[in-house]
């Protein structure tokens, strides 16, 4: 970053930074300037710095410290033997907590100290402040809490309390998010404790920030013991107890929450309908969905792209369609930043002509988009038009992630392209940027796999940076299975084992290679050990989609409300085909 910052304070022309030469402020050398007085002097002093005080806020306040950082202003004034005052630091650490760059805020922060104006001499310029101690001590703990360096933020608090700063409501809300940030239960109670005994008032916003850092810190249970206790339950409040319920998965306490509030707001529903969806309760997000638009609350994008994902996942092509077919007629996706959603629910819902539609009228082609039409053609089989909408991803300079390179290798898997596959793969770090995860081993293993290169897959695994999961085992398994490798099968189904001794799967696919080869001994053994532990496999499970609503059967399941019905008409359908 000093690199950077040097580099554009070269590049950048110097007359840009002529306010802090003495020959150009004219206004302020209206006395004799070959002898002047005391007065004058400090006048002219404070003239320089005024100025350049101002430079740095007006960069803070238009937001453009990428292209010209706050910090190059401060690195020139200190080559022109300017003396920063408070407002100096207040202003750059303004701007640096927009930026959360964490050398710029560590950097200033060494000046701080060094200008002696960590003490009460800091705080001293900013007098039009009520607080003004107060005021600069928060603002640098809020910068460390952007920086995500919650510990220097709470030995920062812990200084400021020894010098006798007491904290407000502001300061209390940013050390419990930096309490929050460091995920340690105990220091979040220390503060808490404190601020009850010292008799800071504590708002609603101090409330949600507290709930919010006890959730975070892995206790839904003292969140929602402060939560009752607490007489500031406005809806903030409200939405972030909901939140961390079902951050923690208790669906049921969220509901009952959500079902208890006196005042709903569009938050209050994206947060039910996007952890219904989390959990895979797709029918009740879609649900909940269908209430919220009756509802006085218009749904929002977050909404939406809660929603369709609950669509993709559930496979409910129809009811996605039908949520399409809303965000077109009230203008919702007029800039395209549901493009990408719709193209993965189409591609998962089976759709992917009306994926490639969406995709080819597409007002935006970022790096969403061109993922999720890669993905949906790769799942799809599509293995060598996926490829070739990659190539014209990169001839429009979108910059690949992860999960584009997972779509990339996938379409080479499913299309049996085992030389581009190779390509891709061995070009992620290289050419990408990208160091491979575990995700694209498993697509690598998948290819190989499937052409039949077992001992260049298995080399792959041992060789792997990460251990293997269950996945890539199971897929090398399926693999040994296929071209009947018993050598290569014994070590996979071994290694299955020792991750998940409870599942069959691996005995039983070990149990089919040994009787391909008639080597039924071992075939049976196999079989006797599943019967005698009590081993079960995890239930196939099919669904269909009916008037908008998604039904789910299981193998031997008789749990569906129309069982008879459909029993009946099954026979009915074995009959007329025999």
């Amino acid at each position: 970053m000093r690199a950077c910052i040097q580099q554009r304070f070269h590049q950048l022309p110097h007359t840009r930074f002529s306010f802090l030469h003495p020959p150009r402020i004219h206004a302020y050398t209206v006395a004799n300037v070959e002898n002047p007085s005391a007065s004058s002097r400090e006048d002219y002093a404070y003239a320089n710095v005024f100025l350049w005080n101002t430079m740095i806020r007006k960069q803070a306040e238009n937001g453009d410290i990428t292209r010209d950082p706050p910090l190059l202003y401060y690195i020139q004034g200190l080559r022109t033997r300017l003396r920063p005052n408070g407002q100096t630091f207040m202003y750059l650490l303004k701007a640096l907590v927009c930026g959360k760059n964490v050398n710029e805020g560590e950097e200033v922060h060494a000046s701080v100290v060094r200008t002696g104006f960590a003490s009460s001499e800091f705080v001293s310029g900013v007098r039009r402040m009520p607080q003004p101690g107060l005021v600069l001590w928060t603002l640098m703990i809020q910068a460390y809490v952007c920086l995500t360096l919650p510990g220097e933020a709470l030995e920062l608090f812990r200084t400021m309390r020894g010098v006798g700063v007491m904290p407000d409501m502001v300061a209390v809300a940013t050390i419990f998010s930096a309490s929050g940030l460091l995920g340690d239960l105990g220091v979040a109670k220390t503060i808490h404790c404190f601020i009850e005994k010292s008799g800071v008032e504590v708002d609603a916003f101090v409330s949600s920030t507290l709930i919010n850092t006890y959730g975070e810190c892995g206790s839904l249970t003292d969140a929602y013991r402060f939560f009752q206790e607490t007489a500031m339950k406005n809806t903030v409040v409200w939405n972030t107890m909901i939140h961390q319920s079902l951050e923690h998965n208790n669906l049921d306490l969220g509901k009952q929450l959500f079902d208890s509030m006196p005042e709903r707001d569009v938050a209050s529903w994206n947060s039910m309908i996007r952890g219904f969806a989390n959990v895979g309760q797709y029918e009740e997000a879609l649900a909940l969905f269908h209430d919220m638009e009756i509802s006085v609350f218009r749904p929002n994008t977050l909404t939406l792209l809660s929603t369709l994902s609950a669509c993709a996942s559930h496979g409910a092509l129809e009811a996605g369609a039908w949520i399409h077919s809303y965000v077109n007629n009230n203008d919702l996706n007029r800039d395209g930043s549901l493009d990408s959603s719709l193209i993965d629910m189409y591609s998962k819902c089976g759709d992917i002509a009306k994926a490639i539609q969406i995709f080819e009228e597409s007002p935006r082609r970022d790096l969403f988009t061109w993922t999720s039409i890669i993905c949906g053609l790769a799942m799809h089989g599509h293995g060598k038009k996926a490829l070739c909408y990659f190539s014209k991803m990169n001839e429009s300079q979108v910059s690949s992630d992860e999960v584009t390179m997972v779509g990339v290798l996938s379409a080479c898997a499913h299309a049996g392209l085992i030389e581009q596959g190779r390509m891709y793969f061995q070009s992620m770090e290289k050419v990408f940027g990208l160091v491979p995860k575990i995700e694209h081993y498993g697509c690598m293993v998948d290819l190989l796999g499937r052409m039949g290169c077992l001992k260049e897959a298995y080399d792959l695994i041992m060789g792997m940076p990460m251990e293997a999961n269950e996945i890539i085992w199971g897929s090398f398994l399926s693999a040994c299975r296929v071209y009947n490798n018993v050598e290569l099968g014994e070590v996979a189904a071994r290694r299955l084992l020792e991750l998940d001794p409870r599942d069959p799967w691996g005995r039983v696919m070990l149990s089919n290679i040994y009787a391909e080869e008639a080597k039924y001994d071992r075939s049976m053994g196999l079989r006797k050990e599943i019967k005698e532990k009590g081993l079960k496999k995890s239930p196939g499970c099919s669904s269909i989609e009916v008037n908008g609503s998604v039904h789910g059967f299981l193998v031997e399941d008789n749990s569906h409300p129309c069982y008879n019905e459909i029993n009946s008409m099954l026979e009915k359908i074995e009959k007329l085909m025999n």
